[in-house]
């Protein structure tokens, strides 16, 4: 009895101190899912909320566009829809694509080197006939007493004179060239050809005066006036030739305000280096032969005034223009 006593209570004490078990174990709890709540992209559109899915507008179609799509044939409905389109402007005829053309560039280099060209020209005979160019600007502006002297030293060395009387036919048709283009006196007419025109009538008319008068020295048995005469003319001609070179220049690239200054000092140079002709001619001529103011006015106008004046008009038929 006391042994059973005993061992009931050894068994009370080792099962005294053990919990119950929870009829839950907290290690296999299982969390709520997320994934099962409800799908925000599943919320309905507000901007197709009211309209049923057979009826959503095209982007491309105007808003006016309101015929029932199936009652209209497959061939109306497409040029309807095509019409109807504010991106493309099919209702209106087509149009042509524009034809690019080449560029034509006009431009003014073969008349820049033609300059350089007439500039080495101009230094090439001042450094070969040194003496001849002082002789001429002596004589020029009579800064000597020794006039009839130097007259003879420039008439003995032909070439040169020769070679700056062609350079002055070059720089004055030049020069007329110019003012032609600009004023548009011959805007058809290419600008080279006339250039060559210009100077074959210079030449023309210098040519023709030369003959003239000494055809008229011999009858009239006044040679050495009518060779005065030619001398002073060619001598003026000479240095007009020299004097235009840099007006030449700045009108071949100048316009506006400057063109009108550089073209009417030009002007005014050519009508005092006349003018000075005039005097000079005169001064010679009468030293030789017996002649008033009147008759030297009188053959002006008859062998320098109305030549010019004809050469101007024919000018002006040769190109069409109504004066």
């Amino acid at each position: 009895m006391k042994r059973f006593l005993a061992s009931v209570f050894i068994f009370s004490l080792f099962t005294s101190g053990i919990a119950a078990q929870s009829p839950l174990d907290t290690a296999r709890v299982v969390a709520a899912d997320t994934l099962l709540k409800k799908d925000s992209i599943q919320i309905k559109d507000t901007i197709l909320q009211d309209l049923p899915v057979s009826r959503m507008p095209d982007s491309l179609l105007h808003p006016k566009f309101s015929k029932e799509w199936g009652a209209l044939p497959a061939a109306e409905l497409q040029k309807e829809l095509m019409n109807q389109n504010i991106y493309f402007n099919f209702s209106q005829p087509l149009t042509r694509p524009q034809v690019e053309k080449v560029r034509q560039v006009r431009g003014n280099d073969l008349l820049f080197y033609y300059l350089i060209f007439l500039l080495l020209t101009l230094g090439t005979l001042k450094t070969l006939f040194p003496k001849y160019f002082s002789d001429l600007f002596r004589l020029f502006f009579r800064t000597t007493l020794k006039q009839k002297q130097i007259r003879e030293q420039l008439i003995q060395t032909p070439v040169p004179s020769l070679l700056l009387n062609v350079f002055f036919v070059l720089t004055a048709g030049l020069y007329a060239c110019l003012l032609v283009k600009h004023f548009k006196l011959a805007p058809e007419t290419e600008f080279w050809y006339l250039y060559m025109l210009s100077c074959a009538g210079l030449s023309a008319v210098y040519f023709i005066k030369f003959i003239g008068l000494k055809i008229s020295g011999w009858i009239f048995n006044m040679q050495d006036a009518a060779d005065s005469y030619i001398f002073i003319v060619f001598v003026i001609n000479k240095m007009l030739g020299i004097f235009l070179m840099p007006f030449v220049l700045m009108l071949a690239y100048t316009d506006g305000n400057v063109y009108s200054f550089v073209f009417f000092l030009s002007f005014a140079l050519i009508g005092v280096m006349l003018l000075y002709r005039f005097l000079l001619s005169f001064a010679a001529v009468k030293s030789q032969i017996k002649l008033s103011p009147f008759h030297f006015f009188i053959y002006l106008c008859a062998f320098e005034i109305a030549p010019l004046l004809i050469i101007y008009k024919g000018l002006l038929l040769f190109f069409n223009i109504t004066a």
